[in-house]
């Protein structure tokens, strides 16, 4: 049996969805069964379930909020993926946890390996490598899988926003110094339960093919879409935020490669099926 956190979220909501369609034994859990903010709520449910694996889609993701928000972001990301870590450790269950691109510094313009230097620049990224940090200390059977700009059809994200913009506006600013890779949740899902058939564990990087600014990426959705917007790219510094951006965000999928996993399908493939999903 699997159980999947995080299942109000975008990704959590997709891998419920693959395990049942493959028609795997899962168990789906909101914060009503797994509390990420004490150590027994955390725990409780996964000690008296006993699963196979937990995939932990659940986190803390406003990454400018995070900024004023530090306790709860480093509790939830940080402590409370310790505690999983350890209730898995008990009952002998393999562990995903998915991390982030924000791990990184964000410099240069090669993709990140793996086991590159982690140098966060926000509170958001600095709780992440806390959860992988305890992940790997604790148990021998995980897997820490890093995405990138995540889109899934339950929940809110960059494409949703520039189709509401779009809809009213013929001309939008976004930056375009910034350069990383977008990561459809159908498309991650299957990779994670793939995954989880498997004792292949270790630290991998799932993203969709092919990379892109944020303008780019904004000019593929409004074309897509048929929305006759102009984007107009402009620097990180003519658009400040609270949190920090990593302006690289590449991330080698070598070690996918290496473990005979499939890569994604590219970027822009995703945007067009994730658009069918929103119109259906």
């Amino acid at each position: 049996m699997v159980i999947v956190t995080g299942i109000s979220g975008q990704l959590g909501y997709d891998v419920l969805k693959e395990l049942k369609r493959r028609g795997i034994d899962a168990i789906g859990t909101t914060r009503n069964e797994i509390s990420l903010t004490t150590e027994d709520g955390a725990k409780k449910f996964i000690l008296t379930k006993k699963p196979e694996t937990v995939i932990h889609c659940a986190a803390y993701t406003a990454v400018d909020k995070a900024e004023s928000e530090a306790e709860l972001a480093l509790t939830v990301n940080g402590l409370a993926t310790r505690w999983i870590a350890e209730a898995c450790r008990e009952v002998d269950a393999k562990m995903i946890y998915v991390s982030t691109d924000y791990v990184f510094g964000g410099d240069g313009r090669t993709p990140y390996e793996v086991d590159d230097e982690k140098e966060p620049v926000n509170v958001y990224g600095n709780s992440k490598l806390l959860g992988e940090d305890a992940v790997r200390a604790i148990l021998d059977k995980k897997f820490i899988v890093r995405v990138s700009w995540v889109f899934g059809i339950n929940g809110k994200n960059f494409i949703k926003t520039m189709l509401r913009l779009g809809e009213t506006k013929d001309k939008l600013s976004v930056v375009d110094d910034q350069i990383g890779s977008p990561t459809y949740t159908v498309d991650l899902a299957k990779l994670l339960v793939d995954m989880a058939a498997t004792d292949k564990y270790g630290i991998y990087h799932a993203s969709n093919e092919g990379f892109c600014s944020w303008a780019e990426f904004a000019e593929e959705i409004f074309k897509q879409a048929g929305l006759k917007v102009e984007v107009e790219g402009i620097p990180t510094s003519e658009y400040p935020t609270p949190a920090r951006r990593p302006f690289n965000s590449r991330l080698s999928k070598k070690s996918l490669d290496d473990a005979g996993f499939n890569r994604l399908p590219d970027w822009q493939d995703a945007l067009q099926r994730f658009l069918s999903e929103l119109k259906a």
